[in-house]
């Protein structure tokens, strides 16, 4: 299969590999975005050494099949495997990680190198188990043979956290050695098109939109699309089947992504729970656990992975940052498939109409929003204006009336974008209660920004506006067509 987008990455790695230095590269993002896919394909699978990590979600299975070796001698014996397999003579495994790397370096000397010589390790931080000193060994091996101007070392992995802290912002050995770093997101709505399209998936866009509002633009989930199947079929074979491909998908996500993936599944189960966001507090409280530094590392690395945002709401007599979690295929697994093991095989083919499903429509589409601002702002003509992005909620009183908006755009040219989203199965024809209810949040967004700044009112719906009386409640119209653009 081709590689779908992902035009500056694949420069970027080319350009790298015809550079006149030795190069650092990190590529990191999520779990299953399509690391390893874009480098194999970008280079042909042609590397002088290629190892890819043991997950530690296997570790239980791989301790049962090894007797009493520990993670760290299965590492090792492994990577000893992968040193064989390109060439090296020498049947001891190594000792420790100093003496993986001195392997590592002995068997480059052997091969020639007329060209640059290209290194692939994935899933780096899966090889830095307990004590084992890897960080250490492997500053050394890169600050050593490794700084020859015709090595190219392309490390991957899938815990950014581990990514950032060791090699991307390091302040220690590797301080200032990764040359390049390619943060890899998930495909937004034109991608995943174009991977339908390339599996010959003919689904209209309106389903390609649900079927990102499910696996929310992950490679590895939409290869599982069979073309034979209609997308709530699809969706009960994958999710809701006994033996389906992503049924158990969300805990091995974080068993191999986190270092306390316990942690980090509690504070998104908790994030899942409450749309507009949560505070540090107020997650703390929900999953009973103590702040500290544990805590803000596993906040930090769902951060850093894209699994959730941190924005600051609008909201009188607040200051307080909030947590909001907008991976879709998170938030669909655990508000339908997680604890649900009595559903039926076709759960989703049988309850599409019901307001369960409905509601989260709704919510899906919310996030589908929040993960395409760039294509909304191009939409709205202001892609070079710099805009914030948040929520808010302001309670009524017995004078004034309460409100809530799930997305506002403060931008730099003092507009404030007031956007409504609906999630619709034709074009939406707006009413009184819709004009009565955006004067209303109007009149309360106004209280709380600034006297310069001015609102504009915008409907973000699938297939757009139908005339009528009340049409012009809305100033700007942006379309689900609109938010497959580039």
């Amino acid at each position: 299969m081709a590689i779908i987008g992902r035009e500056e990455e694949i420069y970027q790695l080319r350009q790298a590999s015809s550079s006149d230095k030795p190069e650092l590269i990190a590529v990191y993002g999520r779990r299953r975005v399509g690391k390893t896919f874009l480098i194999n394909q970008t280079f042909n699978g042609q590397f002088d050494f290629a190892h890819n990590g043991l997950s530690p979600a296997e570790l239980d299975d791989l301790k049962k099949e090894n007797g009493r070796k520990t993670f760290l001698q299965l590492q090792l014996t492994h990577f000893h495997k992968s040193l064989r397999e390109y060439g090296w003579k020498g049947k001891e495994v190594p000792e420790d990680w100093l003496d993986a790397f001195h392997m590592l370096s002995m068997l480059l000397k052997e091969k020639k190198a007329d060209s640059k010589q290209i290194i692939f390790i994935d899933e780096l931080p899966w090889l830095d188990t307990p004590k084992s000193y890897f960080a250490t060994a492997f500053e050394s091996f890169c600050n050593g043979y490794a700084s020859r101007e015709n090595l190219m070392i392309i490390v991957a992995g899938s815990a950014t956290s581990w990514m950032m802290k060791h090699l991307v912002n390091s302040h220690g050995g590797l301080y200032g050695r990764v040359t390049k770093e390619i943060v890899l997101s998930p495909f937004g709505l034109r991608e995943t098109e174009m991977m339908l399209q390339s599996k010959n998936i003919s689904y209209s866009r309106y389903d390609i939109a649900r079927t990102y509002m499910v696996f929310g633009g992950i490679p590895y989930y939409l290869d599982y699309i069979d073309g034979r199947y209609s997308l709530p079929e699809n969706i009960d074979r994958l999710l809701f089947r006994h033996s389906g491909v992503l049924s158990n998908e969300f805990e091995r996500l974080f068993s191999a992504s986190f270092d306390n993936a316990n942690l980090a599944l509690k504070i998104t189960r908790a994030l899942s729970e409450k749309g507009i966001g949560l505070s540090r507090d107020d997650i703390l409280k929900q999953i009973q656990c103590t702040d500290g530094q544990t805590f803000s590392d596993s906040l930090k690395a769902l951060l850093l992975s894209g699994y959730i945002i941190k924005y600051s709401p609008l909201q009188e007599g607040k200051k307080e940052s909030l947590y909001k979690l907008i991976d879709p295929f998170c938030l669909f697994y655990l508000r339908f498939v997680e604890g649900n093991e009595s559903l039926d095989e076709h759960f989703f083919l049988d309850n599409e109409s019901s307001g369960k499903l409905q509601s989260w429509k709704g919510f899906a589409f919310e996030t589908l929003c929040y993960n395409h601002l760039n294509q909304i702002k191009s939409a709205l003509g202001v892609s070079g204006v710099a805009t914030s992005r948040f929520s808010f909620v302001q309670k009524g009183d017995g004078n004034q009336p309460g409100a809530q908006v799930d997305l506002v755009l403060e931008r730099k040219d003092n507009i404030v974008s007031l956007c409504e989203l609906k999630f619709y199965s034709d074009e939406y024809r707006a009413n009184a209660s819709d004009d009565l209810d955006v004067r209303n949040k109007k009149s309360v967004l106004s209280r709380l920004i600034k006297k310069r700044q001015s609102i504009q009112t915008v409907l973000i719906t699938t297939f757009g506006l139908k005339p009528g009386q009340y049409q012009w409640t809305y100033q700007k119209i942006v379309t689900l067509d609109d938010l497959f653009s580039r």
